[in-house]
């Protein structure tokens, strides 16, 4: 006998969601105007958040071309994959190998829905609604096992994400239970606010107040060195931890400064 159902999702327009928020600054439609106005009071603070949003979209694509083609990975696990949008992960992996396969993790279950409905037809694609804080939920959901050859490298991707795990989670630790999961020749692929002095504190105390329970910790912005600790044990690739501007594969990194770093590393 199955369990109670869950309550049908509904939408609130009148509480941002940063979900929302970043597809109106990639261009998208599915946004309201609490959701526009959050990203306003975020480019007062922080000027130029749509070059960095757009940058970082840039990055996941960058990233996901170069481990499909050059590194023949083909099994991706999006974790806080937020709305569709353009270039998600399965179509940029599965325009290089049709064959890619790629589980969304959300815990939001507008995204989930949104994700559903959009991959309703694509049997390489599958969307899990899990707290990435739990990895052994997410690793253990039916849709990851289904989908994910584990003997086979996987590319975890945690994009735009860490940055709303706060310290008492041990997001460290996290990421390295879901390394755990995977094969030596896996890959971990990270995009991550840096901490900026003049602006930090006001930007994770607007996420906090704004988004309540959507905003989880807020947004917490680490150093680059609190950063490069998600790696430890892994093989970074050129050109290492840089600006998300700056970010493409195996070449030098060259491009503007801001305070969101990338990197794309190998498990051995």
């Amino acid at each position: 006998m199955s369990g109670p159902s869950k309550p049908a999702f509904t939408y609130d327009p009148s509480k941002p969601s940063i979900a929302r928020v970043y597809d109106h600054w990639l261009g998208g439609k599915d946004n309201f105007a609490a959701d526009r106005n959050f990203a306003d009071e975020l480019a007062g603070v922080l000027p130029n958040v749509h070059q960095i949003v757009r940058a970082n979209r840039l990055f996941l694509g960058n990233a996901v071309r170069h481990l499909v083609a050059d590194h023949g990975v083909a099994q991706f696990l999006d974790i806080g994959a937020g709305l569709p949008t353009a270039d998600n992960v399965h179509q940029v992996a599965q325009a290089c190998d049709p064959q890619a396969r790629v589980v969304y993790v959300d815990n939001d279950p507008e995204v989930t829905a949104h994700g559903r409905a959009l991959l309703a037809d694509d049997d390489r694609t599958g969307v899990v609604e899990a707290d990435l804080r739990d990895p052994d939920a997410v690793l253990a959901d039916p849709v990851t096992a289904a989908l994910l050859d584990r003997d086979r490298p996987v590319a975890v991707m945690m994009v735009s994400i860490l940055h709303f795990v706060g310290d008492a989670d041990d997001p460290h630790r996290m990421v390295a239970r879901y390394l755990e999961a995977v094969p030596p020749g896996s890959f971990l692929v990270v995009s991550a606010a840096r901490a900026e002095p003049l602006v930090g504190a006001e930007i994770e105390n607007l996420y906090r107040t704004r988004l309540g329970d959507r905003g989880g910790d807020g947004a917490i912005a680490r150093t680059e060195a609190e950063i490069l600790r998600f790696f430890d044990g892994l093989e970074l690739l050129p050109p290492g931890l840089v600006s998300v501007t700056r970010w493409r594969p195996g070449q030098a990194a060259d491009g503007p400064d801001v305070p969101f770093v990338a990197a794309v590393a190998r498990k051995p």
